[in-house]
This record gives structure tokens, C-alpha cells and sequence, in this order.
């Protein structure tokens, strides 16, 4: 983006229909509020033929705003909130998955993750914003990656936005593709985690225990 919390269009028109296959072949997809308040999106699939996914909203203090397109969507919204959050009446057109407050006083993305799998959803596309896209590479929860880079100079906000206390681990895509789309190019991959991060997840989640 251009500045925090300002939308900003980069894809081209092939690279944007991609996306859309993408979402078409995922169970769910998923977005924090922040990104609902800045673009308003529908997360729906229009530009090519399938399935609309489930949309997922990470809202720990129920901050939706009532115009959101998102509570006109077909299978409702569903968000993501804490305790705290549940105590909040949810606007019409939403649905409440209370979830485990994480250490961070958000909600706890391993605990939606297995919320999620007990619904039935078998993928969940995330697509930003930039801090729930850093909070899923930095607890190792993305299995792959895709990613657009268009010919423009922004200038802006990173593409990803790791805590001050916990620096994000630099993962490869292994194996990497990269084609052409228009003047985009797509590059993706499964995500490699380097292994001493994940042997400090792992004892972090012990202490968690």
C-alpha cells in the first residue's frame, strides 16, 4: 500500500483473474478487520467460474463496520473474535466463532485453525492484510505462497510487518515457479521454514502447555 490502511490496486487483469481462481479452489478465505475497513472487499469469485469461498474475518473487537459488503455476501461472514468480542450482539449477515485469545490479546490463529477443520474447512486462502499475513508466517501456519509483483514503484507500507519482540523468520519457497501474468509476474511456492525456528516454535508452544 501507499500509507497504512489505504487501499491501493496493483494487479493487472490476468494476475487478478488468478487470485480469483485461487479463491475459487479454497474452502474459506480469510482477511483481518483492518483490511475490511480499508477496502470494503466482497471476497467472492467473479472472475472466473466456481465456488464462492467461505469469508473468515479475524475481528477480535467486532469492528466490522455495519456497510461492510461482507454482510450482504450469500454464505453470511463469519468472524474470528475473542471472548471479549463475543460479547458484542454480531451485525446481521455475521456469524460468531469465539476463539481463543492468543498472547498477543488477538485471536489465536492455532485455535481458529482447528475451529475451522471441526467445520469441515479443509484450505483457507489468507489473503492480508499485512499484519495477519506476518502473524501466519511467523507462527509457521502458511503451507505455500503466492505473490504478484507489479511493475510499480509504491514506495509504501512492507509487504509483511514482523513484531518488534519476535523477528519474523525468513522462510524459502521450495520448490519456486515463477510465469509471467501480463505485465505481473506471480511467483509461488511451498514455504520452507528454517529449522532452528521451528525447534524455538516448538518450545514455545510447550511453555504455552
Amino acid at each position: 500500500a501507499a500509507a497504512p490502511g489505504q487501499p491501493l490496486a496493483l494487479s493487472g487483469p490476468l494476475s487478478s483473474t488468478l487470485t480469483h481462481a485461487l479463491r475459487a479452489a479454497h474452502d474459506a478465505i480469510l482477511v483481518g478487520v483492518d483490511t475490511v475497513i480499508a477496502d470494503n472487499p466482497r471476497l467472492n469469485v467473479r472472475l472466473v467460474a466456481g465456488p464462492d469461498p467461505q469469508p473468515i474475518v479475524l475481528d477480535s473487537h467486532l469492528r466490522i463496520p455495519p456497510q461492510a459488503q461482507l454482510l450482504r455476501h450469500p454464505k453470511g461472514v463469519w468472524l474470528a473474535t475473542t471472548k471479549a468480542g463475543a460479547r458484542t450482539l454480531p451485525p446481521e449477515g455475521a456469524r460468531l466463532l469465539e476463539v481463543e485469545t492468543g498472547l498477543d490479546g488477538r485471536v489465536d490463529l492455532h485455535a481458529l485453525l482447528q475451529e475451522l477443520g471441526r467445520r469441515g474447512v479443509r484450505s483457507v486462502m489468507v489473503e492480508g492484510g499485512v499484519r495477519v499475513i506476518s502473524s501466519f508466517l511467523e507462527q509457521q501456519l502458511a503451507q505455500s505462497a503466492v505473490i504478484t509483483v507489479a511493475p510499480r514503484f509504491v514506495g509504501g507500507v512492507n509487504a509483511l510487518q514482523p513484531a518488534a519482540a519476535a523477528p519474523l523468520p525468513a522462510p524459502r519457497l521450495s520448490p519456486v515457479a515463477y510465469t509471467p501474468a501480463g505485465e505481473d509476474l506471480v511467483i509461488w511456492g511451498d514455504l520452507a521454514f528454517p529449522a532452528a525456528v521451528a525447534v524455538q516454535t516448538e518450545l514455545q508452544q510447550k511453555r504455552r502447555l
